[in-house]
This record gives structure tokens, sequence and C-alpha cells, in this order.
């Protein structure tokens, strides 16, 4: 083999399974969207059919034969090729540690359980989803000792979603976060606390959709790229720069529910409708890790859309909506409403200061279960005695508690703490970005552009070419530091609730 037969080869490969991985997450979206509810047999059939396709793509004695020579002339290749070649390896090396076989069948079993998880929830019955869950946390410690036998699976299930991560590092964190979250959420029970009651009126959902349009025009989303679509629990799925769905769930008694899912999927969506063109169709594209891609829908969802400037800038448009629901109130009102903080059953829901201990209480499930210190069926009792010493709430049943989640479904095992690193990310991105520009007076005038500019030049436009370590330290001129979300957290609710 020469050096542009391994390139033409591998170049091949790459194109196939950008068609391949397509094909299948248009069938995952439609799923997941509006595919009718017992639809999942015949997909489960097609996505094994095409999972076979990508496994042996993937795994291939031709694909091997040119990574491998690649490999070993890295420093005849370009840059970017150069990095494609390793990313490539690197994300596959899992993959084809996996038997043909059990791969298709775990991709069938997914197809399966996302079926099942939505009859589970629905009927609060954890019962019947239990032992697909069980056959999903099996196959995910068989597959990560298949992968690197001599390492902790949770450590290896955790380094797939943020490069070097592991439980000590993030055992770490989540203490430094309790230190200085837990005080905070006992002073506030102390105070009077913030009406939010109008949020909770009926809001008729066509307004909402309308509302929800609105958002999209705001935090600048370019609508011939990306739609909005409804499902159970709402995600982003990007297929490439220029095809990108955000979804969303629509809640009669609390549009802010949709609201702000709108914008952390926005946040997803910008990331991948910014990233850079010369990496389309390259082993490159996408976003660096989960955590640098969640520091992006936090960083809107909540940085900028929880922020007083946003607000006083989209009130207007509310009362214009929504007339009679906010008549009596000002923006200030609807600032502090969807900024209060207290205990409450559901993540994607819960306020900025109490959302990392719903992440603590998955990561700790996740740590019993990958240890085999918790087993699958006694999950709803351990979910709801975390539930209780971390949140101080009772869960009244499955479908708010142990099943509220797609992503055990899914097979996100290890994906959770992702949520808080981003959150933690995107504070310091935020105090740094604050000192190239007027960050709030931007955000007032309804002018996101420098924000997306910004973010785009730091991290967008690198997609995989960094490590996140890497990519956050340039964006930055540091090193990972969680003080700057802890320094926010505390700012903020020391001012809303005058402690």
């Amino acid at each position: 083999m020469d050096l542009e037969t391994a390139k033409k080869d591998f170049r091949d490969v790459v194109e196939k399974l950008h068609a391949f991985q397509h094909a299948m997450g248009i069938m995952e979206y439609d799923a997941l969207t509006t595919a009718p509810s017992d639809s999942a047999e015949g997909r489960g059939k097609s996505m094994g059919i095409l999972s076979r396709y990508t496994y042996d793509l993937t795994a291939g004695e031709k694909t091997q034969q040119a990574v491998a020579y690649l490999k070993e002339h890295l420093d005849e290749l370009d840059e970017l090729t150069a990095r494609e070649v390793t990313e490539f390896d690197k994300r596959n090396e899992y993959t084809r540690s996996i038997p043909a076989d059990e791969y298709v069948r775990y991709r069938m079993l997914l197809n399966d359980a996302d079926a099942v998880w939505h009859k589970a929830k629905e009927n609060s019955d954890f019962a019947s989803f239990e032992p697909l869950l069980q056959e999903i946390f099996d196959s995910n410690k068989r597959f990560a000792t298949y992968y690197k036998p001599d390492e902790d699976p949770y450590d290896v299930l955790l380094d797939r979603y943020e490069k070097g991560m592991n439980k000590e590092m993030l055992d770490k964190f989540f203490s430094g976060l309790r230190e200085k979250i837990v005080p905070l959420i006992k002073q506030i029970a102390e105070k009077e606390q913030i009406d939010s009651d109008f949020v909770n009126l009926p809001y008729p959902i066509d307004k909402q959709k309308e509302f929800s349009s609105y958002l999209m025009d705001v935090i600048g989303i370019d609508k011939t790229h990306c739609i909005i679509g409804e499902t159970e629990h709402p995600f982003t799925t990007g297929f490439n720069r220029k095809d990108v769905r955000i979804t969303t769930h629509y809640h009669l008694n609390d549009f802010t529910r949709s609201m702000y899912s709108v914008i952390h999927e926005g946040g997803h969506a910008l990331y991948e409708l910014h990233s850079g063109a010369k990496y389309d169709g390259t082993a490159i594209a996408g976003g660096s890790s989960m955590s640098i891609h969640e520091s992006q829908s936090r960083f809107y969802e909540n940085l900028i859309g929880r922020s007083r400037e946003f607000i006083g800038y989209i009130f207007p448009k509310l009362r214009e909506i929504f007339p009679e629901q906010t008549a009596g109130h000002t923006a200030e009102d609807f600032y502090r409403a969807i900024n209060k903080s207290e205990p409450s059953l559901i993540r994607i829901y819960a306020d900025e200061l109490t959302y990392p201990l719903h992440i603590m209480v998955r990561y700790e499930i996740e740590k019993a279960v990958m240890s085999g210190k918790a087993e699958v069926k006694d999950l709803p009792e351990l979910w709801n005695e975390k539930m209780k010493e971390y949140l101080g709430v009772d869960v009244p049943d499955d479908r708010n508690g142990v099943l509220q989640d797609s992503h055990w479904s899914g097979g996100s095992i290890g994906y959770f703490p992702s949520y808080a690193l981003g959150s933690a990310y995107g504070a310091q991105m935020l105090y740094h970005m604050k000192k190239d520009f007027d960050v709030a007076a931007d955000v007032a005038k309804g002018d996101i552009s420098r924000v997306t500019g910004w973010l785009t030049e730091r991290i967008y436009q690198h997609c995989r070419m960094y490590d996140p370590g890497d990519l956050l330290k340039m964006a930055c001129g540091e090193e990972f530091d969680p003080h700057y979300f802890t320094d926010y957290l505390t700012e903020k609710y020391t001012d809303l609730y005058d402690l």
C-alpha cells in the first residue's frame, strides 16, 4: 500500500460512514418525533442491517490496513488528515473491540428500549423497562471490558464522553460543587419564596409555538438549516452543519419548560450550525466533546436566557403573545420567577442552583450499578433515596423519578456528568468573554451576534481538531477552573434572594 491509496481508502470509508449515520439518524429522529408508537419492530430490523454495514466499514480489513498505514506515516500527512486518522482510530477502537454480532444486537436493543421506555414512562412502570435496562448496563460493562480490560469499566465510559475524565476527577469536582451549593440552598430556604404562580397559568400551545419561533430568531438560529419538532424528552440532532433538528415538549400549565428547552437545544444547534466549513464530511466534523457541547446549551439556556438583560428584551414580545397571563407583571417579575430556586423532581426543568444535584444523583447511581454495588432492579428505590438525600424531595412515581430521562434507554451510560461540567465550562467562558466586550449591553439590545461570534471563533469553528481540555484552554487562556461556576451562582443567587 502507498500513501495515496491509503488516503483514498480512508476517505471512502469516512464518506460512506457519514451516509449510513445520516440515514440512521433520520430514522432515530423520526422514531422520537413523528413515527407511530408501535413502529419499533420494523425499524429495528432496518437499524440492525444498517448497523452491520457501519460496523463492517469501521472494523473491516481494508479500513484497518488504511488506518494502520496512515498512522505509520502521520508525519507525511497534513494537519487535518493526521488529526482525522488519530480521532477516527480512537473513536472506533471501542467499536472494533466489540464482536460484530453483539454490536448489531445492541443497536437493535437500543431501538427496542427506546420504544419500551416511552410507554414505561407514560405508565410509570419501571418493571416493564427493567429487563432492557439491565441488558443495556450489562452490555456497556462488557463492551468497556472488551476495550480496556485492565481499567475500571465506568472510567472507560466516562472517558468516551469527555477525554481524560474519570471517577476520581468527578468525585473531586462534585464535592467542590456540593460544598458551595448546599449552603446557598439552605440560605434560600429560609427566605420568603418568589411568586411564580403566573407562569403556571394556562398558556395556549399554539401561542407557545409562536413564541418558540420568536426565541429561535432572537438567539440567531437560521431556520433554513434548523427546524423544531416535538418529542417526549427534548434533544438535538445534527446531521451536518446545514441540517440540524431541535425538539421541545409543550406543557399547557408551564410554558417556561418549553421556552428553556428551545433555548437549551438552540445552544446545541448554534454549535453545529457554526462549525468549521472546512471540516464538512470529515471525521473531525461535530463538537469536541459532550461536555463542550453541553457548555453551549447551558450557556444559552442559563447564562444568556435567564439573565436580567435577556428577559428585559423579550418581555414585550411575551406580553404581546400572552397578554392575559402576563397582565400586571413586569420583566423583573418574570426574571425572578424563572430564576426561582427550590428543590424539584425533574432535572431538565430544575433551576441553575439545584440542577447540579440532579446530576449528582444520576452519577452516583451509574457508579453504583457499574461497580456492582447496586442492581438495576433496585434503581427506583435508590433513585428515590438519593433524591430525598440530595434535594429533600419525595418522588411520587417512576414517571417523575427514575424514568424521567431518555439517556439510559439510548445507552448513554456516563453522559450525565457532561451537563454539570458543561455548566462550569460555560461560566468560565462567560467570564473571559466579558473581558472582550460588554455582553450584558448586547443582550439587553437583543443582539447575540458578538456572543455567538466569540464562541464561533474560539469553540465552534474548531470542531474536533482539539481535545476538550486544550480547546477550553485556547478559549479562556487557562485550564479548567470550576470556581467560575460557583462564583457565578453565589453572586446571582445572593442578589436574587438578598442573602
